[in-house]
């Protein structure tokens, strides 16, 4: 069994890890705040949307590759109970990060984005709530947020409490 995951499962863990962020940082905090007649609001969409794009191909990717390739042993703490939720949490993590791209799509389509925001066709609408994919995504967006500080909380445990070397898996630090 290997210590660390595939190079290219690593690389497609902290490119989502860092677009996930950015996305979420896009979409509650300057999406949210600008009005839909804002032109600059297009150039921002934009970017969330390729991000969205991107991360749900790495994540197809990853899960592929979590099926089809060697990877580490699930970590353990010592205790039954935590080694179960770390299992259940990443599968959870994933999950929410594919459901978060799916209602991303759902509600571009439902409103005409990708003509309006790659196409220069037409214009935003007055409001996204009134499409339904608008409501899940942004309450899968915070628990997708609260599930990272969980997330980056367990790998802090393992590297700083029970120190071991569990970032090491991911790329960060020698493995022994």
């Amino acid at each position: 069994m290997p210590k660390r995951y595939h190079v290219t499962v690593i690389i497609a863990h902290w490119l989502i890890a860092i677009l996930v962020m950015v996305a979420l940082f896009m979409g509650s905090n300057v999406l949210t705040e600008m009005d839909n007649t804002d032109p600059e609001k297009i150039n921002s969409l934009r970017g969330h949307m390729i991000a969205g794009i991107v991360i749900g191909v790495l994540s197809l990717y990853r899960i592929v590759m979590r099926f089809t390739a060697s990877r580490p042993a699930h970590a353990e703490t010592g205790n039954a109970l935590l080694d179960k939720l770390g299992v259940i949490a990443h599968s959870v993590l994933n999950l929410l990060v594919v459901l978060m791209v799916a209602s991303g799509i759902g509600l571009a389509l439902q409103s005409g984005l990708p003509a309006v925001v790659f196409g220069g066709e037409g214009s935003l609408p007055a409001s996204f709530d009134e499409f339904a994919p608008r409501a899940a995504h942004g309450l899968l967006s915070k628990a997708l947020m609260g599930l990272i500080v969980l997330h980056i909380a367990g790998a802090f445990f393992h590297q700083f409490v029970l120190k071991d070397k569990l970032l090491s898996r991911m790329g960060i630090g020698k493995t022994n």
